[in-house]
């Protein structure tokens, strides 16, 4: 089954999340202890992210400096895999405009395809972070649509040079991902759901949002976006405050919002316990209004809070 199909054959909220690849080098431990204390709760499916390489500059004994080309998370699809076959639950590796060719696409869904992963988060992906706004790297796509668009050719059975694939194999299906509080690159909100719209219109099941921590915004996007004609589910995402320092960094990094009653009590923490304590108590209240509006799933970004996500889950699940 699809993800779409796995969250639609119910009535109860889904429960997802999703997990990074390991830092170069160290291993997948930490990561399936993370997964260890949470599959309890079912998931119904595993997003794992993909990343681009990126540029460093090191510096040489004569003092110059080399640039030289680093992905400091490789290995996605093989972690999918090995994610699969270890928890036999449904993987949903991020496919990425940023930093890949149309070639590199490609031999990621061929190998997909040969592992039996054929769920797909499609993303347009981040900026590098010394480019000042978005640039595609040579023969890549610099809009999500374009990417959409080389999944749909894939599943009808052509390469990207136009060669017919022999034996197409089982079709990808795909979610994309949405903003409550707009991308930051768009120009107004109609403008983003507009394109959300497009995505559906070219095949999208689904739509996972960046995360938030304002029920009223989501419930105000959806409601736009329903009248404008987006119709497939929207799978709110969450994450939980676990540090003092994400009061400041995450509404930064992610573009989104603190509530004022949230921002008011982690300011008032004295320590990353305190916020962490906060952070749950928001979120079991933030999940428990989604549930009981029937969102489909309730999709949780794990980075730095396995331990909090699974506070929430035992209140709520």
């Amino acid at each position: 089954m699809t993800v779409s199909d796995l969250i639609n054959k119910t009535d109860k909220t889904a429960f997802s999340f999703e997990v990074l690849p390991p830092i170069k080098g160290t291993g997948t431990k930490s990561l399936f202890h993370s997964i260890d204390i949470l599959k309890e709760f079912e998931p119904a499916y595993i997003n794992i992210t993909t990343h681009r390489s990126e540029y460093v500059y090191n510096e040489q004994p004569d003092g110059t400096f080399v640039r030289s080309s680093i992905r400091r998370r490789p290995g996605s699809v093989a972690v999918a895999s090995a994610i699969m076959n270890r928890y036999g639950i449904k993987m949903v590796p991020h496919v990425l405009c940023s930093g890949f060719t149309k070639e590199e696409t490609e031999y990621m869904l061929l190998d997909l395809q040969f592992l039996g992963i054929t769920d797909l988060l499609v993303l347009r992906g981040d900026k590098a972070r010394d480019e000042a706004r978005f640039r595609p790297v040579k023969g890549g796509y610099s809009h999500t649509t374009e990417l959409i668009q080389q999944v749909n050719d894939f599943n009808a059975g052509r390469f990207v040079d136009g060669s017919l694939i022999k034996n197409p194999g089982e079709p990808f299906s795909y979610g994309v991902a949405c903003y409550p509080e707009k991308h930051d690159e768009a120009p107004n909100m109609d403008v983003d759901i507009h394109f959300l719209k497009m995505k559906q219109d070219m095949g999208a099941e689904y739509a996972v949002t960046q995360l938030f921590f304002d029920n009223k915004r989501y419930f105000d996007f959806v409601e736009k976006a329903r009248k404008a004609g987006v119709t497939i589910p929207i799978i709110p995402g969450i994450k939980p405050l676990t540090k003092m320092s994400q009061i400041t960094v995450v509404p930064e990094t992610f573009h989104v919002d603190l509530p004022l009653d949230l921002a008011k009590e982690a300011m008032a923490c004295k320590t990353d316990d305190e916020v962490e304590q906060v952070g749950v108590e928001w979120c079991v209240q933030q999940c428990k209004e989604l549930m009981a509006h029937h969102v489909p799933s309730i999709h949780f970004y794990l980075t730095s809070a396995s331990n909090s996500i699974r506070k929430v889950a035992e209140r709520i699940y």
